[in-house]
């Protein structure tokens, strides 16, 4: 798992200021985590994901955007609510989840949406 910033995020996921059409950066499927320090049910997932993000290495990528940080970066995607995650895919869009989603939720993406198994 690996906290970006917004700088980060533009080279490894997607440069939304010089793209206006979806164009995944990245090597593997990802699943962006926006969320902050202050947030209970962020605090509650981030061991899920980081348990995820052990289980599924070499396969799919694990980032963590800090919406107070990066607050132009959640803007950008629209972040009214936290926890927030982006499941992206290596073709086609990205999907958007809202919510501390329970552990078979989030592996049921990962593996209808990203693919991966």
């Amino acid at each position: 798992m690996q906290k970006l910033t917004t700088e980060e995020f533009k080279t490894k996921v997607f440069d939304y200021e010089k793209n206006n059409e979806w164009k995944y950066a990245g090597d593997k499927p990802c699943i962006v985590d926006f969320y902050a320090d202050w947030c209970g049910p962020c605090k509650m997932i981030a061991p899920v994901l980081d348990e995820l993000s052990q289980k599924y290495a070499g396969k799919l990528d694990v980032y963590k955007i800090d919406t107070d940080q990066e607050q132009a970066l959640a803007s950008a995607f629209g972040i009214q609510s936290i926890p927030s995650m982006l499941f992206i895919p290596m073709a086609g869009k990205p999907q958007m989840a809202h919510g501390a989603l329970p552990k078979d939720a989030l592996e049921k993406a990962i593996a209808d949406v990203l693919k991966v198994s």
